[in-house]
C-alpha cells in the first residue's frame, strides 16, 4: 500500500513539474517573440505606431525598400555580409589549422606554445597597443583591421584543440601508415569529423563579425566603410543624411533596419542547432 501511495505522489510531482516547466517556457517565449513582432509590425507601416501592437494594419515595405535601394544603408550592410564571410573563413581557418598543430605530440615546444596562447587569454596588450600595431602594419581604414582582431581568437582556437583531442588517434595512425601526408590528414580525415566543431565556432565568428561595432569606432573613420550596425546606431542617434525625397516614418525604417540586422541569424540558427547536439566524434571508430 506505501509503494503504491508513494508511486502516485512521485506520479503528481514530475506531472506538476511538466507543467510548470511548460508554462514556464511558454511565458519565456512570450517574452521573446512578442518584442520581435512589435519591431516587425512597426517596420511594415509608415507611421508611428504607440503602445503593443503586434498585428499590422496596414502593409507598406516602403522602408525596406529604402535599405535595399539607398548606397546610405545598402552599402554597409554589402559591407557587413563581406566582413562576416571573410571574418568567418580566416577565423576558422586560423583555429582549424593552429590547433591541429598543437595536438600534434611529437612536435618540439608544442606545450610552450600552447601555454603561450593561453596567456593571452588572461593577459593581453590592451587597446592602446593593439592599435599602435594595427597602425603599424598599415591597417588602419581598412576592413581587414576589423577582420583579422576578431577572427584571431584564442578561445575559439582552444575549444577547437579540445574538439581535435577528443579524435581517436588510430585513425590518424591508419591515415599515415596509407600514406597520407599531414596536410591530407588534416583534411580528409579532421576536418570530416568536425563538421559539429566547425559549423559552432563558424556560427560564433559570424554572430561576432555581423554585431561588430567597437572595432569600427577605433579602426575605420572613412564614413563609407561603414557597416551595417554603425549605421543602426546613427539610425537611432538621429545623425542620418535626408531621406531622398522618400516619404518615409523614421520609427518604421528604423524598425525595418533591426529587423533586417536579425533576420540572417534567426535563419542560420535552427540550421546549426543540431550541430551542438552531435557528437563530434560522429562515423569514427571507437577505441
Amino acid at each position: 500500500m506505501s509503494t503504491k501511495f508513494s508511486f502516485q505522489k512521485g506520479y503528481r510531482a514530475r506531472a506538476v513539474f511538466v507543467i510548470f516547466n511548460t508554462l514556464f517556457f511558454i511565458a519565456l517565449m512570450v517574452c521573446m517573440i512578442v518584442p520581435i513582432l512589435k519591431v516587425l509590425a512597426d517596420s511594415l507601416m509608415n507611421k508611428t505606431v504607440y503602445g503593443l501592437q503586434i498585428i499590422p494594419d496596414e502593409f507598406n515595405l516602403i522602408a525596406y525598400r529604402y535599405i535595399f535601394t539607398r548606397s546610405y544603408l545598402r552599402t554597409p550592410l554589402v559591407i557587413s555580409v563581406y566582413t562576416t564571410l571573410m571574418t568567418t573563413f580566416v577565423g576558422l581557418a586560423l583555429s582549424t589549422i593552429s590547433a591541429y598543430i598543437l595536438i600534434q605530440k611529437e612536435m618540439p615546444g608544442v606545450k610552450i606554445f600552447g601555454y603561450l596562447l593561453l596567456f593571452t587569454m588572461i593577459f593581453n596588450g590592451g587597446l592602446i597597443p593593439t592599435y599602435l600595431v594595427i597602425k603599424q602594419v598599415g591597417l588602419i581604414d581598412s576592413l581587414w583591421s576589423v577582420i583579422l582582431t576578431v577572427s584571431v581568437n584564442v578561445y575559439n582556437f582552444v575549444l577547437m584543440r579540445s574538439f581535435f583531442e577528443q579524435l581517436p588517434t588510430s585513425l590518424f595512425e591508419a591515415a599515415e601508415i596509407d600514406g597520407c601526408t599531414p596536410m591530407g590528414t588534416f583534411i580528409r580525415i579532421a576536418l570530416p569529423l568536425s563538421k559539429a566543431a566547425l559549423a559552432s565556432i563558424g556560427l560564433f565568428f559570424a554572430v561576432a563579425a555581423w554585431s561588430e561595432y567597437f572595432h569600427y569606432v577605433i579602426y575605420i573613420s572613412d564614413v563609407d566603410k561603414y557597416n551595417f550596425q554603425y549605421r543602426l546606431r546613427d539610425l537611432f542617434a538621429d545623425k542620418t543624411d535626408s531621406m531622398d525625397g522618400m516619404n518615409i516614418n523614421m520609427k518604421t525604417l528604423q524598425s525595418a533596419a533591426v529587423i533586417v540586422s536579425i533576420v540572417p541569424f534567426m535563419f542560420i540558427y535552427p540550421f546549426c542547432q543540431k550541430y551542438f547536439m552531435t557528437g563530434v566524434t560522429m562515423g569514427a571508430v571507437k577505441e
